[in-house]
């Protein structure tokens, strides 16, 4: 559905002179979060959340030395060159098309999706869903810029994963993800820990992000370079993505309970990867299948709790998509809101109940 009241771009607008970032690592969530209120008939709520969420956002920090396309991949995985590369993608969107851009970019990136705590690309996967269904404005191109800028300042591969046998389903491959065992720090060190992931789809081979190498300047990248090989059916690694986003959102109602903000990224990656498959070469999209995946371990591997536990009746109820996502937004919590946009993106009942559980368990903002 395409914003005709000019709410989003003006939301875009008043977020950009804003960095990716706040505290020294936090997210910026704000485009995020409006893109889904006002694609869920919320656009009305837009300026007054972000009145009240943007006094948490620090400046655009100031450039440096510009990247190029001769030395991108020394400012690679640098966060200090935020500015630069932001700028970089807006020069490169400004001058091409936002499609050759992205896919140019994609298979450079997708090593390091999870970084950010997979936040880059889940930005990314908004922004291309505005792209694909409505008017393409500067302000929204832009966010595309922005988005591709984090991505590749916090690029950072994960460590080198052993595959541990195969998994019939997303959802036995998600229950046998090994669980790291310290969990006194952040993120990065969790990640630090991982070893391996069960291999899904069975068909495929477990993704090793940490053993992919980067192009260098003079080799550029193309569909299956950058250590992914293109193997596979387009429409399967579609359908096998869809199938993880479902796995991961019904998983949320049950172990939720552990990590409540965390865990929501288990499926607003993998759903952010999905949303970009239409704007992508289909020789790109099982490599993107298996990278939503290593994502999705990721952070079942760091967050999830050890034990489930049964959907409460509080969280049970007849599904209405409507009803539902009103009530997310006027809870505030920009993860809620996001995860409430993927669990109707699935739009069964307990995806429904999985996203009352956010509701619940999340601290509200307003």
């Amino acid at each position: 559905m395409d914003d005709t009241t000019g709410t989003l771009d003006e939301a875009l607008e008043r977020i950009h002179v804003s960095g990716p970032e706040r505290d020294g690592w936090l997210s910026n969530h704000a485009p995020m979060a409006v893109e889904a209120l006002v694609r869920h008939g919320q656009a009305s709520a837009v300026h007054r959340w972000l009145d009240r969420y943007g006094p948490k956002l620090e400046e655009m920090p100031v450039t440096g030395s510009p990247v190029t396309a001769r030395n991108w991949h020394e400012a690679l995985g640098d966060p200090r060159r935020v500015a630069d590369w932001t700028a970089y993608f807006e020069r490169e969107t400004a001058g091409n098309s936002w499609h050759d851009v992205l896919a140019e970019w994609w298979p450079r990136l997708l090593p390091g999706i999870a970084a950010g705590a997979t936040h880059p690309v889940i930005r990314v996967g908004h922004s291309v869903r505005t792209l694909l269904t409505g008017e393409e404005t500067a302000p929204r191109v832009r966010e595309l810029a922005h988005a591709l800028g984090y991505w590749a300042a916090r690029h950072q591969p994960l460590p080198a994963l052993a595959a541990l046998g195969p998994a019939p389903s997303a959802a036995a491959a998600l229950d046998r993800v090994p669980l790291v065992p310290d969990r006194s720090g952040g993120i990065r060190d969790r990640f630090a820990q991982l070893t391996g992931f069960p291999e899904w789809p069975a068909q495929a081979t477990v993704p090793r992000p940490g053993r992919e190498p980067v192009p260098g300047p003079e080799q550029p990248s193309a569909p299956g370079q950058d250590g992914q090989e293109s193997a596979g059916p387009p429409e399967a690694a579609r359908s096998a993505l869809q199938e993880l986003v479902r796995a991961s959102t019904h998983r949320y109602a049950t172990h939720a309970h552990g990590e409540p903000i965390m865990l929501v990224h288990a499926a607003t990656a993998p759903n952010a990867v999905l949303r970009t498959l239409p704007a992508l070469p289909g020789e790109l999209w099982t490599p993107s299948l298996r990278a939503a995946w290593a994502a999705s371990a990721a952070v079942t591997a760091a967050y999830a709790p050890r034990e489930a536990v049964p959907v409460p009746a509080s969280a049970a109820g007849a599904p209405d998509a409507g009803e539902l996502f009103a009530r997310a937004a006027a809870h505030g919590d920009d993860h809620t809101i996001k995860f409430t946009d993927t669990a109707l993106d699935v739009g069964d009942a307990l995806a429904f109940s999985a996203a009352r559980r956010a509701i619940e368990l999340n601290p509200p903002v307003f």
